[in-house]
């Protein structure tokens, strides 16, 4: 009894999450989150992105030695490369599901490292203080929990289909 229980109840989330909506969920959060990566990883080619983020590298005990290296212009450019390699990575999730986990991970690991600058940017919080966040850089941060969150939910999906398709290949 408490095996049939337990299959429909399986049974009713499995119903559940295929909902048209929650199928145009999914899609609209895959195809956003390559969108929002891409973008923001091609608008990195410009010097007014590459200025913006400087502050926020040169901060940040994990990034800020990178600069002894490239240039903002290279290194804004080298990051950007990254984002939009990461963003076709996800997009290839029908075809690929293991190589669109590999852009997944990468996701996740750059929005990791952008929510890190939330601890280390002068000015997160507004002048009366925490929990205020000031517009710029603490709301323009704090969105990136959102992402990481999309991110690996992608990553997991994308693990999911991997181990499937290999099952079902062989």
């Amino acid at each position: 009894m408490l095996s049939i229980s337990h299959r429909h109840q399986h049974h009713n989330v499995a119903v559940a999450a295929e909902h048209p909506v929650a199928v145009a969920g999914r899609q609209i959060l895959r195809y956003g989150l390559v969108i929002v990566i891409a973008w923001i990883g091609a608008l990195k080619y410009t010097s007014y992105e590459a200025t913006a983020i400087q502050p926020l590298i040169a901060h940040s005990p994990l990034m800020s030695w990178l600069y002894s290296i490239f240039s903002v212009r290279t290194l804004a450019a080298s990051l950007g490369t990254v984002e939009i390699i990461a963003a076709v990575l996800i997009a290839v999730r029908p075809t690929w599901p293991r190589v669109s986990a590999v852009g997944s991970a990468i996701a996740v690991l750059l929005f990791l490292s952008t929510l890190s600058l939330l601890f280390t940017t002068p000015g997160v919080t507004a002048a009366s203080g925490f929990p205020v966040l000031s517009v710029l850089p603490g709301q323009f941060l704090l969105k990136d929990l959102v992402l990481l969150g999309a991110s690996l939910w992608t990553l997991g999906d994308s693990l999911g289909a991997a181990k499937s398709h290999g099952h079902a290949t062989g």
